[in-house]
């Protein structure tokens, strides 16, 4: 991706900012890190971060450690380096010094308190009267809408996604484990180019499908029992999510009913979706349809959520929080229902938003039509 994207997400960032009357940002977020300048190391966990963004009106830097020195300079070359070997408090105290910061924005749903103590200390060592104000989505609303490049990439996620939903519904077979499934899975997304899957596979059999995000096991696949596959990749920074049931044999009679209510809910839901509409009215839609079928007590999750540089991300849609539907965001679909002890049916597809409706992104492949 050229640099043009991330100059004009940072001018729309800092409108953003100069909106909260914060003359300084800390970047903590990997994913909007990358959004906005292009930075793509990941953090190993939580507490080891490969670095920060520090914004304000007129200078940006990256702070990061020597590991990612090279990394950060040839990927984010806009970006001035500021490199701290001992952690974050070695460099922050000079930067918001310089900077004369007033108001330090930081995202509050990200840091642990650890990091915050850090960032809090260091704004009070140097600048002492200046204000530290938590928010949250600052850059998240602006990766909601997604701009052409963005859609082409996560086109090419969910081509790599579905071309691995395919080899392993082709190797369902019985006897067949949930974990040699999923190692397929995996398998076959790195060997076709992902950086990695943009979550742990879930291969749900039997009555394991009850479990809506179960862990693969050794159970093995019984004939006219289902399998939840439900598997997404991550391609060039961007995710992909697809969800299918199979099932070997001739299916139980109460799979077959629930599959064709799932089936039609998520038709439903589909068809409501567009520009305009909130997210609560396209969530009903699914689980009105499920709920009048006698199911509705078991559909416990929201109908489906953003998906980019993260695989869940805003909006959800789901029966609180309505959100305003928007041309080029791209979510889910994935109504389902989960029958403790006996199985579920998990459907999935990827929708871009258009002004007057959707375009469907995922194969409309591996349903039966029962």
């Amino acid at each position: 991706m050229s640099e043009k994207p991330f100059l004009k997400r940072l001018e729309n960032f800092r409108r953003a900012m100069s909106d909260q009357s914060l003359d300084t940002f800390l970047v903590a977020v990997p994913e909007n890190r990358f959004y906005l300048s292009g930075y793509k190391d990941e953090d190993l966990n939580l507490t080891e971060s490969a670095g920060y963004l520090l914004v304000s009106s007129a200078e940006k830097y990256l702070l990061t450690d020597p590991r990612y020195e090279e990394a950060a300079k040839r990927e984010a070359p806009d970006f001035k380096p500021a490199i701290y070997t001992f952690g974050l408090p070695q460099v922050l105290p000079d930067l918001l010094s310089n900077l004369k910061t007033h108001r330090l924005g930081i995202e509050s749903n990200f840091l642990t308190f650890k990091r915050y103590t850090e960032v809090r200390e260091a704004l009070e060592k140097t600048r002492p009267g200046a204000e530290l104000v938590p928010t949250e989505n600052l850059v998240e609303q602006f990766r909601v809408i997604k701009d052409e490049a963005e859609i082409e990439l996560i086109r090419n996620s969910i081509a790599l996604t579905e071309s691995a939903l395919s080899t392993a519904w082709n190797s369902l077979s019985t006897g067949v484990t949930e974990k040699e499934i999923a190692w397929l899975i995996e398998k076959t997304i790195r060997e076709g180019g992902g950086e990695a899957v943009s979550f742990p596979p879930i291969v749900a059999s039997g009555p394991n499908a009850a479990l809506p995000h179960a862990v693969p096991t050794e159970r093995r696949v019984v004939p006219g029992e289902p399998v939840i596959l439900d598997l997404g990749s991550k391609l060039e920074g961007y995710c992909s999510d697809t969800t299918r049931t199979w099932t070997g044999g001739e299916p139980h009679p109460q799979l077959r009913e629930i599959y064709k209510i799932v089936r039609e809910a998520q038709l439903a839901a589909q068809d409501a979706v567009r520009a305009g509409r909130d997210t609560v009215e396209v969530d009903s839609a699914a689980r009105n349809l499920i709920a009048k079928a006698g199911y509705g007590d078991r559909f416990g999750h929201g109908l489906g959520h953003g998906v980019g540089l993260a695989v869940h991300e805003k909006p959800g849609l789901r029966k609180i929080d309505p959100t305003l539907l928007k041309e080029n965001m791209i979510v889910t679909i994935e109504p389902g229902i989960y029958l403790p002890g006996f199985g579920g049916v998990r459907l999935e597809n990827m929708v871009r938003i258009t002004a007057t409706g959707y375009e469907l992104l995922s194969t409309d492949e591996f349903f039966y039509n029962w």
